[in-house]
């Protein structure tokens, strides 16, 4: 089941992203979009075993690239 986070638990994770992983969000973000064309979980599944990455910091960042593509499009 997935886990749904406050806005300011996401905020957190995204700030403790560089921290735990040794690159910055926008390096993950480039990741993501050069990665594979999946849904959500399959994106957060795929960055968790590709990278080794934490659920929570995997789908803090694929939440992340979705808010960031949905606001390009409103433009």
């Amino acid at each position: 089941m997935s886990q749904v986070f406050s806005e300011e638990t996401h905020r957190n994770l995204l700030a403790r992203i560089p921290h735990c992983t040794g690159r910055d969000l926008t390096d993950w973000l480039r990741t993501v979009e050069e990665g594979p064309a999946l849904r959500f979980e399959e994106k957060v599944s795929w960055l968790r075993h590709e990278y080794d990455l934490a659920y929570g910091h995997a789908k803090a960042i694929i939440h992340e690239y979705d808010l960031r593509r949905a606001a390009r499009k409103l433009l």
